[in-house]
């Protein structure tokens, strides 16, 4: 008996074959309400797949995504169907990229970046006009009403979580029925945020960045005579009835504009994340589009720190003060930054002392600041006693001079720590700066102090 060899082209078409005839299936399966026998097609279809949907001609994707949508939703999964559904719509929307692939299998992408991370060069641009969107509607009507209703009863509960999917689905059955509303996919990303999900909001919010999604909508009202009441209007219709007599009261309203918000949240969300290199990549995109935005600007020096990049983080806070000079927490930032470098430490107490004298009770900036004016008092008194062991005499008065004329310079903040933040480390520095600017009252009051602190365990 002879052998039979297949060509690796031979056995693509059969494997095509074989999806397409599952897919079909898989159709006429829904739509006689025989779930059992759709849902095992589309479980082979997908087996021969391998997740390839490349390998499917658009008609055949389409096929899929409509048997999968529904089958999912006809099994309660709502959420997880209408997001099949939607991407029905994306075939429509997108352009198809056909070619051949290393193994000459024919390809079909959808949308341009599907096409440009395959790699594969020489692909053709065509347009596919999706069949059986009109199939869905009397299945996604009163989807939309109920997950529209639900979506909002969980916001209104403040139950996030559950919020946020729902919001997805009711974006994605519009999606499905031809109807592209971002307003939806953007409730679905805020309620995401909201209830902690970093990775689903940071999801979302990409795509609406990617998207050009600035939330501005404008809606067109008038008043008709004979109801009495205020009707929304397309454009075109109100429009149109303005030249009539029926309507009066004609008005618009436009919705902010979110785009800087959104690039805000998704690299706050980034940051909180770890995700810090994402954040830098889409603060210098969001910067480049909203160049006088302060809270990008202060994000990306907060991406800068956290990424180890001082030197560009230095810079950052210089130019954030440059346009908000009266920002104390930026003036204590940049005093951090300044103080881990011996060259500058002369700036960074110029620094603190800016931010105490724009916020007066600025505790942390005080403890810096008197603690940075101290300076090495271990070494300070190891000098001392290797002067006076060699002798040196008038070497030593003079780095006991200098110690306590830096004592009595940075009294006065550590008087300011504690009257803002009287805690046990004030207290005790506070406690040595009186013994050894010989304040002996002052001693022995934070002398007491300390100890009733140490007692209670504070």
């Amino acid at each position: 008996m002879k052998k039979i060899f297949l060509s690796m082209a031979m056995v693509s078409v059969t494997f095509a074959f074989a999806q397409k005839k599952e897919i079909a299936a898989a159709v006429k399966a829904i739509e006689t309400g025989d779930m059992t026998t759709a849902t095992s097609q589309i479980s082979a279809a997908e087996s021969a797949m391998g997740g390839k949907t490349q390998l499917l001609e658009p008609t055949v994707l389409e096929q899929y995504y409509y048997a999968k949508g529904l089958s999912l939703i006809k099994s309660g999964k709502n959420t997880e169907g209408a997001a099949y559904l939607a991407k029905m719509s994306d075939l429509g929307k997108s352009k198809i990229y056909t070619g051949k692939d290393s193994d000459k299998n024919k390809v079909y992408f959808v949308g341009k970046a599907a096409a440009d991370q395959s790699g594969i060069q020489g692909l053709k641009e065509e347009v596919y006009v999706p069949t059986l969107v009109g199939k869905i509607g009397a299945i996604i009507n009163p989807l939309l009403q109920s997950g529209n209703k639900s979506a909002m009863d969980f916001y209104t509960a403040k139950n996030y979580s559950a919020a946020a999917p729902k919001f997805l689905e009711v974006y994605n059955l519009l999606k499905a029925s031809g109807q592209i509303n971002e307003q939806y996919l953007y409730y679905a990303g805020l309620n995401y945020a909201l209830a902690g999900q970093k990775p689903e909001a940071i999801d979302i919010y990409n795509q609406l960045i990617n998207s050009g999604y600035n939330g501005v909508m404008t809606s067109y009202t008038a008043k008709s005579k004979k109801t009495g009441e205020t009707e929304t209007l397309d454009k075109a219709t109100w429009d149109l009835v303005k030249k009539s007599t029926e309507y009066s009261d004609f008005k618009t309203e436009t919705t902010p504009d979110i785009g800087a918000e959104l690039y805000e949240t998704n690299a706050a969300l980034l940051i909180e994340a770890g995700r810090v290199e994402e954040a830098l990549t889409l603060l210098e995109k969001g910067l480049q589009k909203f160049p006088s935005n302060s809270k990008l600007a202060e994000l990306q020096g907060n991406a800068y720190f956290k990424s180890g990049k001082t030197n560009e983080f230095v810079n950052n806070l210089k130019g954030q003060l440059a346009k908000k000079p009266n920002d104390a927490t930026n003036w204590y930032n940049l005093g951090v930054l300044q103080s881990k470098d011996p060259s500058s430490i002369t700036d960074a107490i110029n620094s603190y002392k800016k931010a105490v004298e724009l916020k007066p009770d600025f505790a942390q900036a005080y403890q810096n600041l008197t603690y940075l004016l101290l300076g090495d008092d271990t070494k300070a008194i190891e000098e001392y006693n290797a002067a006076k062991k060699s002798g040196k005499i008038d070497q030593a008065n003079k780095i006991l001079d200098a110690r306590r004329k830096r004592f009595a310079e940075s009294l006065p903040y550590a008087e300011k720590w504690y009257q803002y933040d009287p805690n046990i480390d004030a207290v005790t520095l506070l406690k040595g700066l009186y013994m050894s600017t010989k304040n002996d009252a002052k001693f022995q009051e934070f002398k007491a102090k300390e100890a009733a602190m140490n007692a209670a365990g504070k």
